[in-house]
């Protein structure tokens, strides 16, 4: 999440969606058949829908998830990220409750809802989105999320992503994505991104991504030196 000045705003009811992170994570625990999973990355920059969520310094991440044998889930995702300076913020904790599994022949849908949080900082960032994921042969999907805090702003916005896969061989393939946040309560304004990269599955559980960023001029006019044109590299494991 982007972050450009320090906002004052009423407390948001964050233990809500921890606690029902925390509460499926335990039920996912104690059903037969559950599955764990989880993944690590080392990147040169964490970009989050198109803007540096570092100031472009690299960033190590890491995440947890449990899905119970009906398709509920829970989630974690920690990263460090670089704000403004007067938020003081360092690190970054996504919680997140769903459900996912097909709903026809080669249709997938995903269901949640995320909390972004960010437990080191002076003033308070964190905010609550409800997104939608629809995969098609798990290559191509279209993603809406919406939120009534936008940004941890206190204002509603909406974002829309449409993305593919293409394989390349057995180790490499391709992926595109492009994406428009409509932010307009918020900032006054909306953007889009697109972003292209290339993954290469060198050695299970190993990948190696190269990914190339791209926003427009709204982007870069709402958060100054944080959009615009950018490369990152990242390796990372899944287990």
């Amino acid at each position: 999440m982007s972050f450009i000045s320090s906002v004052s705003r009423r407390p948001t009811p964050a233990f809500v969606v921890s606690s029902l992170a925390a509460g499926l994570l335990l039920a996912a625990s104690s059903a037969s058949a559950a599955t764990f999973n989880g993944s690590g990355a080392i990147t040169t920059d964490y970009v989050w829908r198109g803007t540096t969520q570092t100031q472009g310094d690299p960033a190590v991440q890491a995440s947890f998830k449990a899905t119970a044998e009906n398709g509920l889930y829970g989630s974690i995702w920690g990263s460090n990220v670089e704000f403004a300076p007067e938020t003081k913020a360092s690190s970054e904790l996504d919680v997140t409750v769903g459900w996912s599994g097909n709903v026809a022949e080669d249709w997938a849908l995903d269901v949640n809802l995320t909390h972004y949080r960010y437990p080191s900082t002076t003033v308070d960032l964190n905010w609550t989105e409800a997104i939608g994921t629809l995969t098609w042969k798990q290559n191509y999907w279209a993603q809406l999320g919406y939120s009534n805090d936008a940004l941890a702003t206190d204002e509603a916005g909406a974002y829309a992503q449409l993305g593919a896969k293409f394989p390349l061989s057995e180790q490499v393939r391709l992926e595109a994505a492009a994406g428009y946040y409509w932010l307009d309560d918020a900032y006054n304004d909306s953007y889009a991104h697109a972003q292209l990269g290339a993954v290469w599955a060198f050695k299970a559980p190993f990948e190696l991504r190269v990914t190339a960023h791209a926003t427009d001029s709204s982007a870069k006019a709402l958060f100054p030196d944080l959009a615009g044109s950018r490369v990152e590299a990242a390796l990372q494991a899944s287990f």
